[in-house]
């Protein structure tokens, strides 16, 4: 089987479906995402809803910025049947990963003296460091190549989560049918793994 859709963009593999997967998965992965906690942790203390957005926004694009660049970096250097096998799998551990609930181990440094976007923006840039989003980045950068959309997708997936976790905190978060949203980012990490791994993957995309 050629892998040559797996790690190069395929022509109809469009920008906005690069943009859309990536969305999709990381916002519903950061449901219950020791980050969305984060979050709700920043927006208790410093009450600034519109700075601690701000500086998740800014954390977010630059991690992911970086891990997505990681992702399209690997992908070159690494031949196309090693790439399928490494970042299919990957996604099928992460699918596992997500189904484990996540919680904050320490309360982080808060940086209270920096302010609340300055805070939010060291806070949120290091919790990230490592996290399954960011992981998921690196691994949708090696799918799609795509770093530009790719990182667009899963920051707007990163506000879609945790804007409303700023605004409404507790409420939303004791509401949200969370195995359920848990179940379903599993799965859609589970699809993604087994379509870099199989046949599929490669008619889907028309190659």
């Amino acid at each position: 089987m050629s892998s040559q859709w797996f790690y190069a963009q395929p022509p109809l593999v469009i920008p906005m479906e690069v943009l859309l997967v990536s969305l999709a998965v990381v916002a519903a992965a950061e449901i219950g995402d020791k980050t969305q906690l984060l979050a709700l942790l920043l927006a208790a203390k410093f009450r600034k809803p519109l700075a601690v957005v701000a500086g998740i926004f800014v954390a977010t694009l630059l991690n992911h910025g970086i891990a997505a660049g990681v992702g399209v970096a690997v992908a070159q250097w690494i031949g196309p049947e090693m790439m399928r096998w490494i970042v299919g799998l990957s996604f099928i551990g992460m699918a596992a990963w997500t189904l484990i609930p996540d919680k904050m181990d320490d309360e982080p440094k808060m940086w209270e003296k920096a302010g609340a976007f300055l805070a939010t923006t060291i806070s949120f840039f290091l919790v990230e460091i490592g996290d399954k989003t960011q992981l998921a980045t690196i691994a949708l950068g090696a799918r799609f190549g795509d770093m530009v959309m790719v990182t667009a997708g899963t920051t707007l997936g990163m506000l879609i989560a945790d804007v409303p976790a700023v605004f409404v905190g507790n409420a939303m978060a004791e509401r949200l049918p969370m195995k359920l949203v848990r179940m379903v980012a599993a799965a859609l990490f589970a699809i993604l793994g087994v379509l870099a791994l199989t046949d599929w993957g490669k008619a889907l995309a028309g190659a």
